[in-house]
């Protein structure tokens, strides 16, 4: 059978592949393709955004390997600002495509080495041949959620967003008038009338400019508190109402003692409503809450917890953690952080609530799968 490709990467004329790799910039997209390792990879640019044109490529760079115009395609590209509609696109025309976790590609630990679009995008389409060949490891693809479970995430992370302007915006005002010597414990709803009252030093008023300023970004932190409590009343009648199959999980999880709206909310948006972990190693890699040793001849050691996951679930289990101490303290998962840690000082407690909190996450997500109705209070590690 006559063959696309030399021994060893071998493709039929029947089952021809191309492969296609994407480094997207913010201007200009650089695409590589090829067939195999054999073959210096075809670099073309297209404007950002331009799917007709990168389609066009696509059937250029068939012609010019050699493949028949009903070979199929293979790509990958890396998570970033595009998100995933381009992962949508490709798959709408017919292209088996891979979003990847560019944290995972493998680098050269040289100290100098040239980076250009040109030569990411190349080792890109050698990555995506290991790939195809078999090698799973070689690429980390990311689990791409459907547009409705995208976008059920987006009311919880604008809520931190919003609640992390609002802080700064405090700070922002606390600072100006320190600037004066004038300290105040924080930025509360009467902050008009006790600004007024402000006197510096000497008794005399705060200059026009500052005064403005703080006046303005006042306001500024009192639309931003409007938006957050709007949203949080949204969030609570959801949460009540339950009217969809995904809020009524959010109100099953909410159930648990020291879990409120934040947590219930983060953790079904983000992992258990659409997720699905073969195993707890995959939960704690994902929530970033895994180990990561470091052992090389005599020497081993722990380097602490990957961080890699993601970051909304792991804020939310460490809080979770604290929370269950206060809430549950009659739960054997803390008599067993009592014993563990609670005399170990205060490293050993920050250790402790790190296990707590992966712990909790494994215990959440084995009551998750247990069917439905939840039978949260059944299982041993909830009081």
């Amino acid at each position: 059978m006559s063959t696309a490709t030399t021994p060893g990467n071998e493709y039929s004329v029947e089952g021809a592949k191309l492969l296609m790799a994407l480094e997207l910039g913010q201007k200009w997209w650089k695409v590589a393709f090829g067939k195999g390792f054999d073959e210096r990879a075809r670099i073309r640019t297209v404007k950002a955004g331009n799917t007709k044109a990168l389609m066009v490529q696509v059937v250029a760079a068939k012609r010019k390997l050699g493949l028949p115009e009903q070979a199929a395609v293979e790509s990958c590209y890396e998570a970033g600002r595009e998100g995933f509609w381009l992962h949508r696109f490709l798959l709408s025309e017919g292209v088996v495509n891979h979003v990847i976790d560019s944290a995972s590609i493998e680098k050269s630990r040289r100290v100098r080495q040239a980076k250009t679009d040109r030569l990411d995008a190349a080792g890109l389409i050698n990555l995506l041949v290991r790939h195809v060949l078999g090698d799973k490891k070689a690429l980390r693809v990311i689990n791409v959620p459907s547009v409705e479970d995208e976008d059920a995430r987006r009311l919880h992370r604008e809520l931190e967003t919003l609640k992390k302007e609002r802080t700064r915006s405090s700070n922002r005002i606390l600072g100006l008038l320190m600037l004066h010597g004038v300290r105040l414990d924080g930025v509360r709803g009467d902050f008009a009338n006790r600004f007024a009252k402000i006197r510096l030093w000497d008794g005399s008023r705060l200059p026009p400019g500052i005064r403005g300023q703080i006046l303005r970004e006042h306001q500024r932190m009192l639309a931003l508190q409007e938006q957050v409590g709007e949203l949080e009343a949204y969030r609570r009648e959801a949460i009540r109402t339950a009217e969809s199959e995904v809020l009524k999980k959010v109100a099953d999880l909410h159930r648990i003692k020291a879990i409120g709206d934040n947590g219930s909310w983060t953790l079904v948006m983000e992992f258990f409503g659409w997720r699905r972990f073969r195993n707890v190693k995959e939960l704690g890699a994902l929530s970033g809450l895994a180990p990561t040793p470091y052992q090389s001849g005599e020497g081993n050691r722990e380097q602490g917890i990957s961080k890699a996951g993601n970051r909304h679930v792991r804020r939310m289990m460490i809080q979770l953690a604290w929370g269950w101490l206060r809430w549950q303290p009659d739960s054997e998962l803390t008599k067993w952080f009592l014993r563990r840690f609670a005399r170990g000082g205060k490293r050993a407690r920050k250790v402790g609530i790190v296990a707590l909190a992966r712990k909790l996450a494994v215990i959440l997500h084995s009551i998750w799968r247990s069917g439905d109705p939840f039978r949260w209070s059944e299982h041993p590690a909830v009081a």
